[in-house]
């Protein structure tokens, strides 16, 4: 059932493998090209309704931690949390 495939097949594999690999090879150098071409620098893509989140600059810093809040039971951030409004909320 799964015996050797035929020199033919084998060959038309190799060949499609091959056209693939310089196909992608060749795109690259027309990248290359192109961005040589505008100043040395590529050209930043965005995907269509993203501009606005590509230009903003990511966090710093590192995680918080949040902590449960003993009388509501919501998760409120461990440093600089500010009262929910309850009479009894500890923060």
């Amino acid at each position: 059932m799964f015996g050797l495939p035929s020199l033919q097949k084998l060959l038309v594999l190799a060949a499609a493998i091959a056209l693939v690999w310089y196909g992608f090879k060749w795109l690259g150098r027309l990248q290359q090209m192109r961005d040589a071409k505008n100043g040395g620098a590529p050209k930043k893509r965005r995907w269509p309704g993203t501009a606005r989140r590509a230009t903003e600059e990511p966090p710093q810093g590192s995680a918080e931690d949040m902590i449960e809040c003993p009388v509501c039971g919501t998760y409120v951030a461990g440093r600089g949390a500010s009262g929910c409004g309850r009479a009894d909320c500890p923060y």
